[in-house]
């Protein structure tokens, strides 16, 4: 069996306008200023911890401490927890991409680094989750993107006797992830990467994920 693997944040949804809001309100309990939206855009793929640190070192403009880092991801996790999918959206394209995928017979899955529960949170929030056989979260595993095993450890979940896989994401990391595990990849031209699609080293781009069935099957004919 053939398994594709997706990336959550600025591939599947755009999570980012409730992700900075929780990271504002974090900001604010702690009397530092506030990341406007395009900067924080720019923080999301490496992990909701790596996120909350950024946000303190580009507002506080001082060295940010464990304890400080530990208390304010606390209070960002209770905050996108309320609040994970108020102002988020579904990309155009997504639902029919994926419903085409399953209606002819590929077996998918998530993986992310966003935390495991509120992952499951915004898939069940935008009806998605039905789409997919297993989801696997940045704190799942010992490991997470760019590490191999995790992309790895999804696919066998969604299918142990898996043949090809590939991976759909947005930003380096993804392609890296990819690389790692030998995997090909596709980008979408619409996530939060600073570099421009075509120079992130991916097999394909895409613009729509309804132009995913015949770039993906291509792939696999080959393989």
């Amino acid at each position: 069996m053939n398994v594709a693997i997706f990336d959550l944040d600025g591939t599947l949804v755009d999570t980012a306008p409730d992700i900075i809001d929780a990271l504002n309100r974090t900001l604010s309990d702690l009397d530092f200023s506030p990341i406007d939206e395009a900067t924080g855009r720019t923080f999301i793929g490496s992990g909701a911890k790596s996120l909350v640190a950024s946000g303190l070192r580009k507002s506080s403009k001082v060295p940010v401490t464990a304890s400080c880092l530990e208390a304010a991801y606390a209070r960002f996790i209770t905050y996108y927890t309320e609040a994970s999918a108020e102002r988020s959206a579904l990309y155009p394209g997504v639902s029919e991409g994926l419903g085409m995928l399953q209606d002819i017979g590929i077996a998918m899955g998530v993986c992310t680094n966003k935390p495991h529960t509120l992952s499951l949170d915004v898939l069940d929030a935008f009806g998605l989750h039905k789409y997919f056989r297993a989801v696997v979260g940045g704190d799942v595993l010992p490991e997470r993107k760019p590490a191999a095993r995790h992309l790895l450890e999804t696919a066998k979940r969604i299918n142990p006797k898996f043949n090809h896989a590939i991976m759909i994401g947005d930003s380096p990391t993804d392609v890296a992830t990819a690389q790692n595990a030998a995997i090909p990849i596709v980008a979408v031209d619409y996530g939060y990467t600073t570099t421009p699609p075509a120079n992130l080293g991916a097999n394909a781009v895409i613009s729509d994920m309804r132009e995913l069935p015949p770039v993906m099957l291509a792939f696999w004919k080959t393989a």
